[in-house]
């Protein structure tokens, strides 16, 4: 009885390790398959309206040049709505002023990058609304 016990052990391991190689083969060739493709795009549930546009706007126009640059435009077309920030993407916070004097749903924030400023999602970094050339 103990020599048949071992072997259903054995049997039980060895059907456990194949589906777990079945499992990650399968999850390796779908991250192979997504390389060179852009990220899928999400549904924009929060936009900027005119008036938060207009606040933004005139909020950067009444500070001094930072000399910001412009981004690369190869990088600057892929920050599209709907898409996650690159993680290797340079982006600063902006500024508390800014921020009181703009209201913002919880869960989002504001982020420069170049010469844009980006309304993002906190837990994923998917961007909901870009304007483009504010920052001077």
């Amino acid at each position: 009885m103990g020599i048949d016990r071992i072997r259903r052990c054995w049997w039980s391991l060895g059907l456990a390790a194949i589906g777990l190689c079945a499992a990650l083969s399968d999850a390796e060739a779908q991250g192979r398959g997504d390389r060179g493709r852009s990220a899928a795009v999400v549904e924009v549930t929060f936009r900027v309206d005119a008036d938060m546009e207009r606040a933004i706007r005139s909020f950067y126009a009444g500070r001094p040049a930072t000399g910001a640059r412009s981004l690369p435009p190869g990088i600057r077309r892929n920050l599209t709505r709907g898409k996650p920030l690159p993680p290797g993407i340079a982006k600063r916070t902006a500024p508390l002023e800014l921020l009181s004097a703009v209201s913002l749903p919880r869960g989002y924030r504001v982020v420069e990058v170049g010469l844009d400023v980006f309304i993002v999602e906190v837990a994923t970094e998917i961007v909901h609304d870009i304007l483009m050339d504010v920052i001077r």
